[in-house]
């Protein structure tokens, strides 16, 4: 079985999450005693079980311990799965344990000084002393609750169901002592090695039953003795407890290897993609960008393997577009100056005639430039490109059904979600909406949470904004394809970012949003730029639908190795 492992660690490594589904599948393993081979010479786990029940009856007539009320007996049905031989199940109070709950952290004020042990000292499930706490306890409570080597800590009261019912084993004799929210158990060490009840502990099948035995109190989760003593484990012999223990340390060694290999070569791929797409949006002239694009071209598909690669070559492709670098620059094409110039001519009309009060400043000094324009480009503010409508400031009453209301939550990058659904009620529609109405084509705009998210309105039926939303009426409607893909770049993202304001909660003011600069091309080649890009997203998106595939059959492909282990 170790060979089945060790011979597919690849192919089960490289499927999604699965180095962490490789370390379940090692504890899974494990515990069914599938990881190492059975020796005929261990003595029978049977023979442990007699000689515990043995000690335990000696020491109930010496009076040293309780006689228990005796647990029911393991039915068939109780039983997850079938053991090899030489192994028993057994319930964990079966075991022998000494179970000591954990000191008060009251103190006593003539005590001696002692290190006392929080749930805030179980990092990564081990003990860690780095940053303790100490009381002052008398020598008699300190020699009472005082751990020694392979004493398990369970942990059996906690707010986080991941944390609670976990085992800690104490790898050395510690100078500390466990508050209460310990258990403390200390097992005979010739029937239990606390590293493999550790491990069981660890295990999804272990995990499941103790989730099982969580009562809730004060709205915290807990585990006491008596639940935890009823726990079912499965018991190999001593000499294959300790074979196990020292397998699954060696093959989790090996994950850590391939999970540090593994994050070592996704950092060094995403700084190769991200340096080859730089190298495009820093060329310095047509001649280096077309070299630049022939290296990235000759390695298209072995740099584009992930996610977030194709989201940086996406993000890179709205760079260059906005940059005028996607598409070359046609000189019949008339200059963007004439286009703003009867872009003016509307706004004034719509100043004078309807009273438009969305204006900015007319002017762009250099040193607001924040890209180098081609020839026929120009600069303008966003207050000057169109009406802006908004709510901000305002909560319109929501009801179950009526008037869809659009919200920031349903403004995506690019696109309008109809999720999440709210509404307001027809009769308030019309009173609500006396800022202005929005129209199919205008953008809607988010200020805040998220800050910066654009689209298109594609929605024929009435609705309403909410607030956090900004309406722009274009005074050109032509404008808003190429627009949308403007403000979506990030280098005007990082405009936006350093006109923002607050700590909580990151937003833009409409006065300073209106005053941030917007690069314009000729209207022909907006058309243009704004065709290219929609084919190359194309592409993109197909690239992801071909990773997900392969990742799919990927993930089949490990499923089947892991249901051929475990079977």
């Amino acid at each position: 079985m170790t060979a089945l492992l060790t011979d597919n660690l690849p192919l089960l490594a490289g499927a999604p999450n699965g180095i962490k589904k490789l370390r379940e599948l090692i504890l899974e393993l494990a515990v069914r005693g599938k990881l190492v081979p059975q020796e005929p010479s261990d003595e029978p786990a049977s023979e442990l079980l007699k000689r515990i029940a043995e000690e335990k009856a000696r020491l109930v007539a010496e009076g040293k311990i309780k006689k228990q009320k005796p647990l029911a007996g393991i039915g068939e049905e109780e039983k997850p799965f079938e053991l090899p031989e030489g192994w028993e199940w057994s319930r964990l109070s079966d075991l022998l344990p000494e179970f000591q709950n954990g000191a008060s952290s009251r103190g006593d004020s003539d005590g001696l000084p002692v290190t006392v042990l929080r749930l805030a000292d179980i990092k990564a499930g081990e003990i860690s002393l780095d940053d303790t706490r100490t009381l002052m306890l008398s020598a008699t409570t300190i020699s009472k609750y005082a751990l020694e080597d392979s004493d398990i800590l369970l942990i059996r009261v906690n707010g986080s169901a991941d944390l609670v019912g976990r085992f800690v084993v104490c790898r050395t004799t510690l100078q500390a002592i466990p508050c209460d929210h310990f258990i403390r158990m200390r097992f005979p060490r010739d029937v239990i090695d606390s590293a493999y009840l550790k491990l069981i502990g660890d295990s999804e099948i272990a995990r499941s039953a103790i989730a099982g035995l969580f009562v809730s109190t004060a709205g915290q989760k807990t585990v006491n003795q008596g639940h935890i003593g009823s726990l079912l484990l499965p018991l190999p012999p001593l000499a294959e407890q300790h074979r196990i223990v020292a397998k699954v340390d060696e093959l989790m060694a090996l994950c850590d290897r391939l999970e540090t290999r593994q994050a070592d070569a996704a950092s060094a791929h995403a700084r190769l993609v991200q340096a080859l797409l730089d190298s495009l949006t820093q060329a310095s002239d047509a001649a280096d960008f077309a070299a630049s694009w022939q290296r990235l071209a000759g390695h298209f598909h072995s740099l584009f393997t992930s996610e977030s690669s194709i989201d940086a070559l996406k993000q890179t492709l709205l760079q260059l577009a906005v940059m005028g670098k996607l598409v070359p620059q046609a000189p019949s094409d008339e200059p963007a100056s004439e286009l703003l110039k009867r872009i003016a001519e509307e706004k004034a009309r719509l100043v004078k005639e309807e009273g438009l009060r969305t204006t900015a400043r007319d002017d762009v000094p250099e040193d607001e430039y924040y890209l180098e324009l081609p020839r026929g480009w120009a600069y303008c503010r966003l207050g000057n490109l169109a009406r802006f409508i908004d709510y901000r400031g305002k909560t319109p009453t929501k009801t179950k059904t009526g008037v869809p209301l659009i919200t920031a939550k349903n403004v995506r990058p690019g696109f309008i979600s109809r999720e999440p659904q709210e509404f307001i009620a027809e009769r308030d529609y019309e009173t609500w909406m006396t800022r202005g109405f929005p129209r199919i084509g205008d953008m809607l705009f988010t200020t805040e949470a998220p800050m910066g998210n654009i689209a298109l309105i594609d929605i024929s039926e009435k609705f309403a904004l909410a607030q956090r939303v900004i309406c722009f009426q274009l005074h050109e409607p032509r404008l808003g394809a190429f627009l949308k893909l403007a403000i979506m770049s990030s280098i005007f993202q990082k405009q936006l970012w350093e006109a923002s304001t607050g700590m909580t909660a990151t937003g833009i003011k409409a006065s300073r949003l209106k005053e941030i600069p917007a690069p314009l091309p000729p209207l022909a080649e907006q058309h243009r730029i704004v065709a290219k890009l929609d084919q190359l997203m194309t592409l993109c998106d197909q690239l992801k639908t071909r990773l997900t595939t392969a990742r799919q059959l990927h993930e089949r492909l490990a499923g089947a190795l892991v249901e051929q282990a475990v079977a």
